[in-house]
């Protein structure tokens, strides 16, 4: 069984057993659709490719269900600078995967690893880099692998090149479940490791007061000079001793029926 597929089948067998869904949460998804869009890539990459003409033709579980998940993600993305973000990701990862298809082989056994392989690994590394946040890499790890095929077809169309356009076959659906695993596994790590020292060093002096949190350094201060002024004393302000969870934009909760 390729990479890919044997990837979907962990990944479905470890949500039924309940492990990530944090990370579905972060990304707007329950675990149901999570597994309707697995099942969906993972019986569509078995089916043959919908051919239109002798010169085009697209996979199911390459490109068509992998692009309508990148499309609800998007939708459910919580702010615009986000959704920028997940733009942006997904042209460098695409334009990655472009450049390394001229630059790797064409003869796969001229190197050790599939060449779907290192698109996948590529394209989810620039995902994280430029997505930042789980929902953005994981679209962007989607997307740049169609892109990257959108923009074969269209030189090969410019430049008259016989060559079929087809996407998402030939290993697509290894690089597209390699690409969006790894980025948003590596935005579920970083995050977190990130999140636990800001929670643990740079959010230790904050206090709540009225309803946001904000720094307590030089706030005995100030509160003993408005408790000198005024008889009442003060009670829209508390001092916050536990640590503070930082979240990102993926990380706000979710509320019933969001998803």
């Amino acid at each position: 069984m390729p990479l890919g597929l044997t990837l979907l089948v962990v990944a479905s067998i470890l949500i039924l057993f309940g492990v990530g869904h944090q990370v579905l949460d972060r990304m707007r998804l329950n675990d149901k659709t999570a597994l309707l869009f697995m099942t969906g890539i993972f019986i569509g990459g078995l089916l043959p490719d919908i051919s239109f003409g002798d010169r085009f033709s697209i996979n199911l579980g390459g490109a068509v269900i992998p692009f309508i998940l990148a499309v609800y993600l998007f939708i459910k993305a919580g702010t615009g600078k986000e959704k920028g973000r997940a733009v942006l990701a997904s042209l460098a990862a695409g334009a990655a995967i472009y450049l390394a298809g001229r630059l790797l082989p064409h003869e796969p056994e001229t190197i050790m690893i599939d060449p779907n392989y290192v698109y996948g690994i590529m394209a989810g590394i620039i995902a994280y880099l430029f997505g930042r946040s789980r929902r953005s890499s994981f679209i962007a790890g989607i997307m740049g692998v169609i892109l990257a095929d959108i923009a074969q077809g269209i030189e090969n169309i410019i430049r008259g090149i016989p060559a079929p356009v087809r996407l998402g076959s030939a290993g697509a659906v290894d690089t597209v479940v390699i690409s969006g695993f790894l980025a948003v596994l590596l935005a579920e790590v970083v995050g977190e490791l990130r999140e636990r020292l800001q929670g643990g060093t740079e959010k230790k002096h904050m206090r709540f007061d009225h309803a946001e949190f904000t720094s307590a350094i030089g706030a005995e201060d100030v509160s003993e000079e408005k408790v000198s002024e005024e008889s009442e004393p003060v009670e829209n302000w508390c001092e916050v001793d536990e640590e503070v969870d930082v979240l990102e934009d993926d990380d706000y909760p979710v509320k019933e029926g969001d998803q």
